[in-house]
């Protein structure tokens, strides 16, 4: 059993649905599955800054977009000054990723990834209504997509992503993974960060069979996969109520290492607790 303490840092209101995050610079670059904005929350100052990173359509809002119209924003992969954010794949309007400098702070470049998902889907035998893309981490060369199993299936699995581009020039390697359970129903992945060659990932339990439908939250654990040998090193469930759905390095040091969470609610409130994970190495 890893040693572990949570505990809730801070709140921020203003952002509702939070589903990936990435610490940089002291401040926190935040995704929420039902916004066309990436949030910037400044820790020091609390200041929350919005930069538009998709347009929506005439009449529809940037924050709260209902359900069907929303771009599912669940995946954000830092790596230098550079935030990847991707759609989840769960539905056809979905399938956007977006190139984003935080630095210059502004968006570089928007990807329809529509048929890179079409070729994971057949690769890893996935069919659309079990495809969900909640986590994403990038190491300069490879792309790790993680596909959350909460539909009918429970396809837990990691698409790794090589080639020049995420368009036309790519290749795709699939492992699948059983996830451990909480009262009967296997956890499903959430987010993954990188840590040297090590990924950490969170997965959680809820208790329904869609990739669309909230519901009953069970729990989440956290886990370590091995990137060489994609195998997984340990799991630890770290709490019974909690939904977690981002993840991101905050500190280390040679005995521990310190992960900021974010957790979504799944409501209309635009709060936003997140909690400071610390574990053993």
């Amino acid at each position: 059993m890893q040693k572990f303490q949570l505990e809730l840092l801070f709140q921020i209101i203003g952002i509702g649905s939070a589903s990936g995050l990435v610490f940089r610079d002291n401040s926190l670059f935040i995704i929420s599955d039902n916004s066309s904005v990436l949030y910037e929350y400044h820790i020091d100052s609390k200041n929350l800054e919005s930069h538009k990173i998709i347009e929506t359509a005439a009449g529809v809002p940037t924050e709260n977009i209902p359900k069907a119209q929303k771009p599912d924003f669940e995946s954000i992969a830092g790596f230098g000054e550079d935030c990847y954010i991707f759609g989840s794949g769960s539905t056809e309007n979905r399938n956007k990723m977006i190139h984003f400098d935080a630095d210059k702070k502004e968006k570089i470049k928007e990807t329809d990834v529509t048929d890179l998902y079409l070729v994971m889907q057949s690769f890893g035998n996935t069919k659309p209504e079990d495809f969900n893309i909640e986590g994403v981490v990038y190491n300069g060369e490879n792309w790790f997509l993680f596909n959350r199993g909460n539909g009918a299936s429970g396809k837990n699995g990691i698409f790794t992503i090589g080639g020049n581009n995420l368009t036309d020039d790519f290749s795709v390697l699939y492992n699948s993974y059983k996830l451990p359970k909480i009262k009967g129903i296997q956890s499903s992945f959430t987010d993954a960060v990188r840590v040297d060659g090590k990924i950490y990932f969170l997965a959680t339990v809820e208790n329904t069979k869609s990739t669309y439908d909230d519901g009953a939250v069970l729990g989440t654990f956290i886990g370590r996969l091995d990137i060489e040998k994609m195998k997984i090193d340990f799991t630890q469930k770290i709490t019974d109520t909690h939904k977690f759905e981002g993840l991101t390095i905050y500190k280390e040091n040679d005995k521990t290492i310190e992960f900021l969470l974010c957790e979504d609610k799944d409501n209309d409130d635009l709060k936003s607790d997140i909690y400071k994970l610390t574990l053993d190495k």
